[in-house]
Order: structure tokens, then sequence, then C-alpha cells
């Protein structure tokens, strides 16, 4: 098993993580529709920690668009790149989560995040930052508001509302099923949020969540129960894979 090691030059205070953050997010693409949806590849991006091995396990799953069936997938194992800090978790995955997409035998085009892009308390969340280092359309799907409040989308799937950070609009919360809470939506890098939230229908035809970030969770569950089974020595456990919430 190959270890995926912290990027030389990779911030390691809350300081220099910040200001890396300020340096990047003017970087940020907003005014390009990106791809149609149904069209074309979309890819699912997720990750797992084992914070007392000091390991985090990504996943990547390209999709058909048209037919969300699973054309390629990747996964890759490394350390824990930063601590733990609200605000700062892209610090954490994205060595490990662009060692994955780096595997792909394909090219991963629109790529969501389970997690945030424009809704982040200083406009650049894990899809921003992906998609700035990759130059990819990026957007996230996040399963909760994080600190941002909004009303209640109409009951009827495809229903949204403003996401609010104050008076400004940073994502929308959007119905994926009749009567289920919303996901909420952020643009990563590259993509219109009406483009985002087009996409993200496209890819919850049955649950909640969409299918790229299903499948990518699932994936990199494996991908930790099995590095962790590998350090033991011994056997996969269910039990080894812990996760951390992205911001």
């Amino acid at each position: 098993m190959t270890i995926v090691g912290v990027p030389a030059g990779w911030p390691a205070t809350e300081e220099e993580a910040r200001a890396v953050q300020e340096e990047l997010r003017g970087r940020v693409v907003l005014d390009a529709p990106g791809p149609p949806p149904g069209t074309g590849r979309v890819t699912g991006v997720d990750v797992a920690y084992d914070d007392e091995l000091d390991l985090v396990a990504a996943a990547a799953v390209v999709l058909d668009a048209a037919t969300l069936e699973v054309v390629a997938e990747a996964t890759a194992v490394g350390r824990v790149s930063f601590p733990y800090v609200p605000g700062l978790l892209a610090f954490r995955e994205i060595p490990t989560v662009r060692a994955a997409l780096d595997r792909l035998p394909c090219a991963p085009g629109l790529v969501v995040c389970d997690g945030y892009g424009l809704a982040h308390p200083r406009r650049f969340g894990l899809a921003s930052h992906l998609g700035v280092l990759t130059d990819l359309p990026t957007m996230g799907v996040a399963k909760n508001p994080f600190t941002f409040t909004y009303d209640e989308p109409e009951p009827a799937r495809g229903g949204s509302a403003p996401l609010l950070a104050g008076a400004e609009e940073v994502g929308r919360a959007l119905r994926t099923r009749d009567g289920v809470k919303p996901v909420f939506v952020s643009v990563g890098h590259r993509v219109s949020l009406p483009g985002a939230l087009a996409h993200t229908l496209a890819l919850t035809p049955r649950f909640r969540l969409p299918e790229t970030t299903r499948r990518a969770d699932a994936l990199c569950r494996q991908a930790l129960r099995q590095a962790t089974a590998d350090r033991a020595g011994g056997p996969v456990q269910d039990s080894t894979a812990r996760r951390t919430p992205t911001a």
C-alpha cells in the first residue's frame, strides 16, 4: 500500500492556511456556466478518516452523466495533512483527493464534492479550492447548512431557497426528494449556481444525496477499511471507518 505524503510546503498552521485561501480565492471563476447537466462525465469525490492511525482515504468515482453508470473509479490513502479546524478542512483532504483523481484512467469532467464551495466563511471551501488547483469544473453538495441560514424550500422535489450569509446568497437549499430534508448546493469553480442545481437534481433520481456522493462515500470507506486492515495485518473490519465533516 502506497501512502500519499504531505506535499512540500503544505500549510502547517491556521495562519498559513488562511493566507493560502486568501491568495487562491481570487482565482475562482464564477461566470462560467459549466457542462450541461446529463452530458459527459461527472465525478464524485469523498474522504474517510482514521485519526488514530493518521490516515485519510479518498475516492473518486466517475459516472456517465446520462445513465449514472460507473465509468471508472480510483482511491488513494494518505497521511492526514492538517489539524481539524472548521473552515480549513480542505487542507486535510486535498492532497489525497488529488492523488485519487490523478489515478483515474479518464478525464473526470465535472467534480462534485461532499461539502462546500462558495458557501464557506471565506467563500473558499473544498469545491472551490480543488477547482482552482485542478482547473476542473467543481461544485459542492453538503448534507447540512454549515453556519448559514435559509427558509424551508417548497416541499416538492426541485424546491429551493437561498442559503444566506446575512443578506448574501452563497448557495441554495435544494429539495431532492418530496418532503425530505434539503441538501445544500454551492458553486465551486467554473460552474453557475443554476447549473449546479440542475446537476444535483440530475444526480438524485432516487435518493436525497447525489449518486456521485453515495458511490464515492462507499468506496472511500472500503479503501480505509482495507488500509487499516493492512496496517494491522488482519482482516477488514467495518468499525475502522470514521468520518470528519467536510467544510
